[in-house]
């Protein structure tokens, strides 16, 4: 048997068997993702930035219906089947490849939109309400006070309407925390704006090296069928069992 097309027939029905581990984990990423940026909405005002994730659950559910598919396809030896095989893929690894445009052109606006809806979020907080529970949560979760640091609690009307102390989800431990600016022994200094960019560059960053490892895995699976295409149409009058 021709290696080339034994090795196109078993890319291609390896590819077939993984969909629905793909579909799986991009399913997985998709979810992380919006429930990374779900915790800190109050601060990302650009709905857009979920694009990418809404994109990697609607590659992840047809790739379920589509493995099956493309199994099917290469087992019983189609060549239509194959050909609407190419098409999915393609249309897959187009997706793919606009989910990684989008992923790169947000990656580097994330540091600019963070900084502007961080500024109004701190700025709103009095004690109660979304903003405040937001603002709690995250001083809390990422263990830093204010957006640039703990200073940043000086500019805001809390500070200078509560005796010049900040939240006490600023406070390492709260049983022992004056909340003064002058103790920042008791406080977390780090700002919040540095930490959750860098927590969201890092989930971004992820989903992006996932999306681009099945992106290479559906051109292998492009270039196999052209190859089996092309080697049956020109050498054989029919398509040779997988394991012939």
């Amino acid at each position: 048997m021709d290696c080339g097309i034994f090795t196109s027939k078993t890319v291609l029905l390896f590819l077939s068997l993984v969909f629905w581990v793909a579909g799986a984990a991009l399913a997985y990423v998709g979810a992380y993702v919006i429930r990374s940026y779900d915790s800190f909405d109050s601060f990302i005002q650009d709905k857009y930035t979920l694009v990418p994730a809404a994109i990697i659950i609607g590659i992840s559910v047809v790739m379920f219906i589509f493995g099956l598919v493309g199994c099917c396809a290469t087992l019983r030896e189609s060549k239509v089947g194959l050909s609407f095989f190419f098409l999915i893929i393609m249309g897959m690894f187009a997706a793919e490849v606009a989910a990684l445009v989008f992923s790169f052109i947000y990656q580097g606006k994330i540091k600019a939109d963070l900084e502007r809806s961080m500024n109004e979020v701190f700025v709103k907080y009095d004690g109660q309400g979304a903003d405040t529970e937001a603002v709690d949560y995250l001083q809390v979760q990422l263990q830093c006070c204010g957006v640039m640091n703990y200073t940043s609690w000086s500019n805001t009307t809390w500070f200078s309407s509560h005796n010049n102390t900040v939240p006490a989800s600023c406070c390492k431990n709260s049983t022992v925390c004056t909340r003064r600016l002058d103790q920042p022994d008791q406080l977390y200094t780090q700002g919040c704006e540095v930490k959750l960019e860098r927590l969201l560059q890092g989930v971004l960053g992820y989903a992006m090296l996932v999306i681009l490892g099945f992106a290479i895995i559906k051109f292998f699976g492009m270039l196999s069928v052209c190859v089996i295409t092309c080697k049956t149409g020109s050498q054989r009058s029919g398509y040779q069992p997988l394991y012939a």
